[in-house]
């Protein structure tokens, strides 16, 4: 009797095998979901100061359960293995051909690939980022992205009051008058341009981070801004899903970075940057690796090119949260030895005061606070309030 090709997928051990492997891929899975708390009125949540117990008191109302990381985690893990194991079955009995009524046929194709694209969902990063499937909002939805705050009291332990450069029209010859207390504040936000390039991957996002120093405190002076750094940045970022050493691989992203300080030499600083970056958390914790590389520009204009040397070629930024709790601390490197080693340590602390008001801690030691002093050394201590959370 003449075979006919397209039968085969259809015998009754293919679908008994993709049945019996379709039961084993729901069966776990409701076995992490989060219990949800005693029912209360959403009227009863608005009394509540917390910003993080009064969500979950409106989650608790309306019947929703809040996010497990983990069991997001398992879940993704669980359908790649039953994935694998499909993929397996289709060697010994082949799969039919891919066409429009695929999905109709299996459905739970498409509940495996939701299930590994939600991997990490509610994570540190997730939160940040929008890396799970179900986390994406959307574009043009203005985020946090580095801290924003306003720091009244920032203290330098060694004012620079002859900021140089190796450009000789970046030198200053005659000594500025600065005090050693001024004030400080940082505005920085980012939106998604470009959302799932690839597939229901692959985010493009436009950034923008704005610090001043304001010598406010210097009625002598008029009360100049010493220094105002201007970066907008374009990053492509992608959610990823591998385990390193105990950490959560959930990110992976590459940028074009512009920051300068907009002034007229001799006090002009600025430079191109493409930075990749490397995005891990676990549980409470969050880290970030990005390396950069520097745009060249020709001697004459360069009013600042052995910034890599001070600044860095790399940073690194840990982060913990704890409740409304958080606390960063940032490293950087110029990766090289002897006279050209140098860098900075930066350690930022956010802190509930009321409702929506955040007390905020900052300490910088090293090179570079500003584009200005990217050369200077000096140790910096800021108090203030957060007006944005960050993570």
């Amino acid at each position: 009797m003449p075979s006919h090709r397209h039968e085969a997928p259809h015998t009754p051990l293919s679908l008994a095998c993709r049945a019996a492997l379709t039961l084993a891929a729901i069966a776990p899975l409701p076995t992490f979901a989060q219990a949800v708390a005693s029912p209360a009125t959403p009227e009863a949540c608005i009394s509540v100061d917390s910003d993080v117990e009064r969500l979950a008191c409106y989650d608790a109302a309306l019947g929703r359960s809040g996010r497990d990381t983990r069991g997001a985690d398992i879940a993704a893990k669980e359908a790649k293995a039953i994935q694998k194991n499909l993929e397996l079955a289709e060697d010994v009995v082949p799969a039919p051909a891919p066409e429009a009524g695929r999905s109709d046929l299996y459905p739970m194709d498409d509940a495996l690939h939701t299930a590994i694209a939600n991997a990490g969902k509610g994570s540190l990063l997730d939160s940040r980022w929008e890396l799970a499937k179900d986390s994406k909002l959307g574009t043009w939805n203005f985020r946090a992205y580095k801290p924003m705050y306003l720091l009244p009291a920032f203290w330098s332990s060694n004012v620079n009051d002859t900021p140089s450069s190796p450009n000789p029209n970046n030198t200053v010859t005659t000594p500025l008058e600065i005090d050693d207390m001024e004030a400080k504040f940082q505005v920085s936000f980012k939106t998604k341009a470009w959302e799932n390039i690839f597939g229901d991957n692959g985010d493009l996002w436009m950034a923008y981070t704005q610090s001043s120093r304001w010598q406010v405190y210097s009625p002598d002076t008029s009360r100049p801004f010493r220094e105002t750094n201007y970066e907008p940045e374009v990053m492509l970022t992608f959610r990823n899903n591998y385990h390193l050493a105990g950490w959560n691989g959930r990110l992976l992203g590459i940028g074009v970075n512009h920051q300068s300080n907009g002034r007229a030499d001799p006090l002009s600083r600025s430079w191109n940057r493409v930075i990749g970056m490397v995005g891990l958390d676990r549980e409470n914790w969050a880290l970030t690796v990005r390396p950069w590389w520097r745009v060249k520009e020709s001697a004459s204009d360069d009013n600042n090119r052995d910034i890599e040397d001070y600044v860095g070629r790399a940073d690194a930024t840990l982060v913990y949260v704890h409740g409304e709790h958080q606390i960063s601390v940032m490293g950087r490197h110029s990766l090289r030895g002897g006279d050209r080693s140098h860098g900075a340590v930066q350690l930022d602390w956010g802190f509930p005061i009321h409702n929506s008001l955040r007390g905020h801690v900052q300490i910088f030691d090293g090179y570079g606070e500003s584009l200005i002093d990217y050369s200077h050394r000096a140790t910096y201590i800021g108090l203030g309030v957060s007006l944005l959370e960050w993570y």
